[in-house]
């Protein structure tokens, strides 16, 4: 991924954009602490769709038996409530 400093992007920012559409994102540096990221819109697209983990869970196709049973065993010992 190519690094650039804002200045650079401001003067090239046509440049930029047309790197980004071909599927080359810019960091955007300022200051030379990483700022922003340009990508293409189509990269955004995709990103901006990753499910969440709930939906992942609820469609997963895992049916009765794929996993193991769950240990209702407490993983630590319980504290004495007196202290």
């Amino acid at each position: 991924m190519k690094e650039a400093q804002l200045k650079d992007v401001k003067a090239t920012f046509s440049h930029v954009i047309d790197k980004a559409v071909a599927g080359e994102p810019t960091v955007v540096t300022r200051h030379g602490k990483r700022e922003a990221v340009v990508i293409g819109y189509a990269d955004y697209e995709r990103l901006s769709r990753v499910p969440s983990l709930g939906w992942l869970l609820t469609n997963s196709p895992l049916e009765d038996g794929d996993l193991p049973a769950r240990s209702r065993k407490p993983a630590r010992a319980l504290r004495d409530p007196a202290f």
